[in-house]
């Protein structure tokens, strides 16, 4: 794929789990589309660096454990869409359970993971801009690539 703008990106969640990680065990899940979607931002597995400094000698550093990322996308809050209603219920204080979440590139490629939402703050601002929310999705596995369709 060449560069893209990001228009045309979706975002959908499901409250099925996958039975493995594979594109085909994420395909079979039933996801919800959400609306309203402004932006998705960053996200992806990052490994902590660990470092060794001995006596003697250059600092040695090693792969440490592996965070796979946060999505923080921001949406026009819609109290009646499906999606967000989703992941409103996902955000619950006491709601430890994972979602899977589908990203659908402008191409057709996908990106599959699994989330836990840590909440889904609103922001009110000026007169003259939506109201947003901005759940914060805790990625807790790798992110599979789906090729283009």
């Amino acid at each position: 794929m060449a560069s893209t703008t990001a228009a045309g990106t979706g975002l959908a969640i499901s409250a099925g789990t996958p039975a493995g990680q594979t594109e085909a065990a994420y395909k079979a899940l039933t996801y919800t589309e959400v609306g309203n979607v402004e932006s998705l931002g960053g996200f992806g597995a990052a490994t902590e660096v660990v470092s060794f400094q001995p006596l003697k000698g250059a600092q040695q550093k090693y792969k440490g454990p592996t965070n796979y990322g946060t999505l923080n996308p921001t949406i026009a809050l819609d109290d009646a869409d499906a999606g967000q209603q989703l992941l409103a219920t996902a955000s619950a204080p006491d709601n430890n359970a994972l979602y899977a979440v589908r990203v659908t590139k402008p191409d057709g490629s996908t990106r599959y993971f699994q989330v836990r939402v840590f909440g889904m703050p609103e922001t009110i601002g000026a007169a003259n801009t939506m109201i947003t929310a901005q759940p914060v999705l805790e990625i807790n596995t790798p992110v599979i690539k789906g090729a283009a369709v």
